[in-house]
């Protein structure tokens, strides 16, 4: 072996040490450039983001809400009362607490409990300072009296903590997942540490460059979107090495020199791996066109993490399989001359099949996905209160509950009406309609601060129809210019914007798509019909999640983007999956005619599609240890979509309608006009 042949890879692999060993640590630092708050991801155009600009030219920098609350199911005692006035100066004393402007109020429908509101001052991490504050609220408290911190800043500071450290499990859970796998497809102990090595050297080149992104205001990113980068990094990475391995596989049984094998294996499959990821990356780089700035900060999150992916995989992972040769698929090594076993065995069989009864396979098929697609009105996509999106026991939840028995509401989180002073009065009269406990105006000169107190939870879905009236209301006074802001107003825009977004983005996406397809197939009626499959299983996949989150799981609904990050997501990834089958079909078709070429691309195909499939569908499961609703809903959706398009889209839906209609799927490039040559 010359030294050249060799030292090209080992060059390759040196580097990509250097760039893990640089850019690893940064995955563990996104969280530091992490932004929780929905107010900093609104359009300007906004009505909430216009009260918050204008909230701050009135009152300064502009403070988060905190509630302390405290409660005994018997009343609250004189010991109580002494204990809870101790703690104010400890309150006070945590780091960016404001001073309380008011003192402990008792419950305006029982003795059972005391309320304060305290703010956390801008630019204050809301965890350190609740922190803080619950730390101080332990000390020397009362056996039997409960004290907690809700509202706003509790509920960021718990999700940053729900966020916190999610980098190294993620890791470690999609890394095991991964090995497992790997290591059942494969039987080797070497493989799967390279394909590991693959992923991960990816993660850290993604990771190093989002961070230098966010730090730089340059991106936005949030806790979502930081769990997104990890599994969708490694899932992409795993997808990609297997199609590679298995060609790499494929060639060794037929080329004896290995560096020869790996030239071959990287021109058959760099074509498709780079569609796939192009597909990928310009399908989530449509979210740019999101009016919400978290889910323009997903878009290019996404775009990088693929992209450092497929980097990875035609420059680390060909290095390292050329220099391991044989000896990385230790024991099983596929020696020169050996069959090919891809021919024969499950896909094999299943490609007879296909070739028997066509029609019958496509037809059925659809059947059963239109069966499942027609759940997918029953899916609760419209919002959930914000303490909903916990699934795990958090204090910000239990400490909104006993503000809900004991107090209207919205104490603590009122909404906010700005005005011009002359139509003050005429703003607030309107301003009390149903729904809302009090109102409170304080002027500024031109105008006039309006708080309203709602007397239901400032994040339920009834808060929500009161801010909906109230807009109405104040709108409808004459010279007024009233806007409507604070929580509930923050959360209702977050709604429709997301609910704008998804009308946009997913037609945007499939066109997208389709011409990606076009120009990779060189036809037009082929990517029509992968659109529709992939379409048909993303409305199959719904309407099984309506079931299973509805019935099963008995989820309290979902945030209108959860639709949104599906579709792009399963189009995007799902449409991967055809476009390994049929750039195969396309290339075997040169050689033996389009019906033979479907039934020996699904069968050369089918184990390393399935495997790829499996991988990814176990990697975004890993979503669900993360105890947030959004995540964990998006795990099922992507894991049981993936699935869908492996076992059934890809293996019996699209190989059947191909063959059915043979030639023409190429239409109108050559291979349509050309007659069958089987």
């Amino acid at each position: 072996m010359s030294a050249r042949r060799w030292l090209v890879p080992a060059l390759f692999v040196l580097v990509w040490l250097v760039v893990g060993g640089v850019g690893g640590p940064f995955a563990g630092k996104l969280s530091e450039v992490a932004e929780q708050d929905n107010a900093l991801f609104l359009p300007r155009s906004a009505e909430a983001t216009q009260v918050s600009e204008l909230d701050k030219q009135l009152l300064g920098a502009q403070a988060i809400p905190a509630i302390i609350v405290a409660e005994r199911g018997s009343g609250i005692t004189e010991a109580d009362d002494r204990y809870l006035a101790g703690r104010l100066a400890d309150i006070t004393a945590a780091p960016g607490v404001d001073a309380p402007t008011g003192r402990w109020l008792p419950s305006p429908t029982s003795g059972a409990a005391r309320q304060l509101v305290i703010t956390v001052a801008d630019g204050t991490d809301p965890k350190v300072a609740i922190a803080a504050v619950r730390e101080a609220l332990d000390r020397d408290r009362p056996d039997g009296l409960t004290v907690l911190a809700t509202g706003p800043a509790a509920i960021i500071a718990d999700l940053i903590t729900a966020f916190g450290g999610i980098d190294g499990l993620l890791l470690i859970v999609a890394g095991a997942v991964v090995a497992l796998i790997l290591v059942m497809v494969y039987r080797s102990p070497v493989l799967p540490i390279l394909v590991l090595l693959s992923a991960v050297f990816a993660l850290g080149l993604a990771s190093l460059v989002v961070y230098l992104l966010a730090k730089n205001d340059v991106i936005d990113l949030n806790g979502q979107s930081q769990g997104i980068l990890s599994i969708l990094v490694f899932g992409a990475a795993t997808d990609y090495a297997l199609l590679l391995v298995s060609r790499f596989r494929e060639e060794l049984r037929d080329t004896a020199d290995r560096f020869a094998a790996m030239r071959t294996a990287l021109r058959s499959t760099i074509e498709p791996i780079a569609a796939s990821a192009g597909t990928v990356i310009l399908g989530v780089l449509c979210l740019l066109f999101s009016d919400l700035n978290s889910n323009r900060g997903l878009g290019p999150v996404a775009a990088i993490g693929v992209a450092a992916a497929f980097i990875t995989t035609i420059t680390f992972l060909p290095a390292a399989l050329a220099l391991g040769g044989r000896g990385v698929f230790w024991p099983f090594r596929p020696a020169l001359g050996s069959p090919h076993p891809e021919t024969s065995g499950l896909w094999g069989r299943l490609a007879a099949r296909v070739s028997k009864a066509p029609r019958a396979i496509w037809v059925a098929t659809t059947i059963v996905l239109l069966v499942g697609a027609a759940f997918l009105p029953q899916l609760k996509a419209d919002g959930t209160a914000q303490t909903a999106i916990f699934l795990s026991d958090v204090d910000s939840v239990a400490g909104q509950e006993v503000v809900s028995r004991n107090f209207p509401g919205g104490t603590g989180a009122p909404t906010v009406v700005i005005a011009k002073t002359a139509h003050a009065a005429q703003v607030e009269s309107a301003a009390k309609v149903p729904g809302t406990a009090d109102t409170a105006a304080a002027p500024f000169g031109d105008l006039t601060r309006i708080t309203v107190t709602l007397t239901d939870p400032a994040d339920s879905a009834a808060a929500i129809d009161t801010v909906t009236r109230l807009r109405e209301a104040v709108h409808a006074v004459p010279g007024a210019e009233a806007k409507v802001g604070g929580p509930t107003a923050i959360q209702l825009d977050t709604q429709r914007t997301s609910t704008r977004d998804r009308m946009v983005i997913i037609p945007i996406v499939l066109l997208v798509v389709f011409a990606v397809l076009a120009l990779l197939l060189r036809s037009l009626l082929a990517p029509a019909i992968l659109i529709a499959t992939v379409v048909l299983s993303f409305a199959a996949t719904m309407g099984v999640s309506a079931l299973v989150f509805n019935h099963v799981l008995d989820f309290p609904g979902a945030d209108p983007v959860v639709p949104l990050f599906g579709f792009v997501f399963l189009v995007a990834l799902g449409i991967d999956y055809n476009i390994f089958l049929m750039t195969r079909v396309r290339e075997e078709a040169k050689r033996h005619g389009t019906r033979a070429g479907t039934l020996r691309g699904l069968t050369l195909t089918g184990g390393v599609i399935t495997s790829a499939g499996v991988v990814l569908a176990a990697t975004f499961a890993a979503l669900a240890v993360i105890p947030i609703l959004f995540l964990a809903q998006l795990a099922f959706i992507v894991a049981f979509g993936v699935l869908v398009d492996t076992l059934i889209v890809r293996s019996l839906l699209v190989p059947a309608i191909t063959y059915d209609i043979g030639a023409p799927v190429w239409w109108p490039s050559r291979h349509g006009r050309d007659p069958e040559t089987t």
